[in-house]
């Protein structure tokens, strides 16, 4: 599931194979955005905002969203039918697959797309105090629900929301004013997302030995690796949750 530290990393993979290289081929398979074509335009930059990637090409920025399922691959391979866009520097191709949005904006303003964000886990404007405000502004809210507005803190997604609902000892229903220490919880939110953010496979445990990498997400009916009582789900909504009943209160 693409997350802050999935997207960065995708970022960080285009970047080295697309910046400063002139593209050769700019195929964008969105109606809206058919007949832009960024051929001959240099590659500037690549970066990541949350779950946000922006690629900059000259006078514009290539905007783009995962959501759920999508994903940029470098590889020479033909795309397949769910590719959104398609750009070549001369050998390199990159293809955005099913991405959530892709869209072209104007470079000078692509940060309008984001500045409803709240500070970047994983970005130079990443500023704890501010997350803990945002954190603490509606005591009485859920405590996934605030996890996974991104005007609090940019970057959080599911898995993670889960994994630090557990770490921290609490329900995800539980509401924000039961945390004893809100700092706590957005030091370990960044700390999580920052020891992930090259990884390939995610890690919240410590531990990188197959099948031991979360706590919680994904592991329902399976022991607490921490106490042994079976891990609890709820599908209910558009978010599935887990916890363990013993050490989230």
């Amino acid at each position: 599931m693409p997350e802050g530290d999935t997207v960065f990393h995708t970022a960080t993979v285009l970047a080295d194979a697309l910046s400063g290289k002139t593209l050769t081929r700019c195929d964008i398979r969105v109606p809206r955005y058919a007949e832009i074509d960024l051929t001959g335009a240099r590659v500037d930059e690549v970066l990541s905002r949350g779950k946000h990637l922006f690629i900059r090409v000259g006078s514009a920025s290539i905007h783009s969203h995962l959501k759920m399922e999508g994903s940029w691959r470098i590889g020479r391979r033909l795309p397949d039918h769910r590719a959104r866009i398609i750009v070549e520097a001369g050998q390199i191709r990159a293809t955005g697959i099913d991405l959530g949005t892709l869209e072209v904006l104007d470079r000078r303003l692509d940060t309008a797309a984001v500045a409803h964000l709240g500070p970047d886990l994983l970005g130079d404007d990443w500023n704890p105090e501010a997350a803990v405000a945002g954190l603490i502004a509606d005591p009485q809210r859920p405590l996934a629900a605030a996890l996974l507005d991104q005007t609090v803190m940019a970057g959080i997604g599911n898995v993670y929301c889960n994994e630090l609902c557990f770490v921290m000892g609490r329900l995800p229903i539980s509401p924000v004013a039961e945390l004893t220490d809100p700092s706590r919880l957005v030091s370990r939110a960044r700390e999580m997302l920052w020891a992930n953010r090259l990884r390939r496979t995610r890690c919240t445990t410590g531990d990188t030995r197959p099948g031991r990498h979360l706590w919680v997400y994904g592991r329902a009916g399976l022991p607490c690796r921490r106490c042994g009582t079976a891990i609890s789900e709820d599908r209910a909504g558009d978010r599935i949750r887990f916890w363990c009943s013993t050490c989230q209160r």
